[in-house]
């Protein structure tokens, strides 16, 4: 499990050879969490907290990461060993695929997936509202179009058709989340996508649950062995991890659908988020009530998956995994689709 330390003045230290989360309450003795390593994937220091050389340590020797995360979610940095995942073969084999066909291969599986995903989602919203189905309807059959419009891009190199796959999936975001919008109770809708800052309740819920995917996808990157900053369609900026941006896409709906339910199940509130200049933001409140619905989806709940019954969670390190190995031959089938 993830574990955010989100309250100011949160200690991380080592008691019993166990991790010990201390944290103030106010006009008391502090409350005292113990964690086994083996239950904990990773920490996210979410606000002001400090931990002990030992807790970082014992961190490092389970594999666990620790995060230093922004306001927004993303992290800021991160503490891990300094081994590689894997074989630095799949590295080479990632650049080569940067400008090479399964570059194109990869860059057109993930996008479809993705927007088969909303489609799929899309689906699902109209087997429970009928009195909408003309509406659902027509979307359906327009990100239909797009999915099977990027199946029929050509190119040697992404870069030959970049622009053009940019502007489907641009496209068929602008429609799915119109869907949503269209579909949300009258107090929580919005006007588009926004970011940096939100506008609205929404997109601020919406923006932090990428980032803590962000964090997810990077990690599950280097535990496969695969570069986080060599990807296929997003930009090589400089200390752009583009890779990370690339693999994200097909696994944006595994945050998408718990921060639509926890709309719809309508438990968000006012008090859950804060104003800021030009936009709003999720306060500690609203963090919490997030990452605890994100938890719940991506670790405890199951679902089938090539012929077993995993967590989400398991499913995006599978996939990383699959991939690595799809660059070095040892399989090529990462085909199967996911069940959400």
């Amino acid at each position: 499990m993830q574990v955010y330390l989100n309250t100011f003045g949160t200690y991380l230290h080592i008691k019993d050879d166990m991790f010990e989360v201390k944290i103030p309450v106010k006009d008391g003795e502090p409350k005292k969490i113990p964690l086994a390593a083996h239950k904990v994937s990773s920490f996210v220091l979410a606000t002001s907290a400090s931990l002990s050389t030992e807790a970082v340590r014992l961190a490092l020797y389970n594999n666990i990461d620790i995060i230093f995360a922004r306001s927004d979610g993303y992290p800021l940095g991160r503490v891990w060993h300094s081994k590689l995942g894997s074989t630095t073969k799949i590295r080479k084999q990632q650049l080569q695929a940067s400008i090479n066909e399964e570059g194109v291969k990869a860059t057109k599986n993930w996008i479809s997936e993705k927007m088969t995903h909303q489609l799929e989602f899309i689906k699902d919203l109209k087997k429970h509202r009928p009195q909408m189905a003309d509406y659902l309807d027509d979307k359906i059959e327009r990100i239909q179009n797009l999915v099977i419009s990027v199946g029929k891009l050509e190119g040697k190199t992404v870069q030959d058709f970049a622009e053009t796959i940019r502007g489907l999936e641009g496209t068929a975001g602008r429609l799915y989340f119109e869907t949503i919008n269209y579909v949300l109770p009258q107090p929580y809708q919005f006007n588009g996508r926004s970011s940096r800052p939100a506008k609205d309740s929404f997109n601020a819920f919406l923006n932090y649950a990428y980032g803590v995917l962000y964090t997810r996808i990077e990690k599950a990157l280097i535990l496969a062995g695969l570069d986080p900053y060599v990807g296929y369609l997003h930009r090589d900026d400089y200390n752009q991890k583009s890779m990370v941006f690339d693999f994200i896409e097909p696994f944006r709906i595994f945050v998408e659908v718990p921060v639509f339910r926890l709309f719809t199940a309508k438990k968000v509130n006012k008090a859950h988020i804060d104003e800021i200049t030009n936009g709003v933001t999720l306060n500690k409140e609203g963090k919490e009530l997030l990452i605890k619905a994100l938890n719940d989806y991506l670790e405890e709940d199951s679902i089938r998956y090539k012929n077993r019954n995993q967590t989400r969670a398991n499913i995006i390190q599978q996939e990383a995994h699959t991939y690595a190995n799809q660059l070095i031959e040892k399989t090529k089938d990462t085909s199967e689709t996911m069940y959400l």
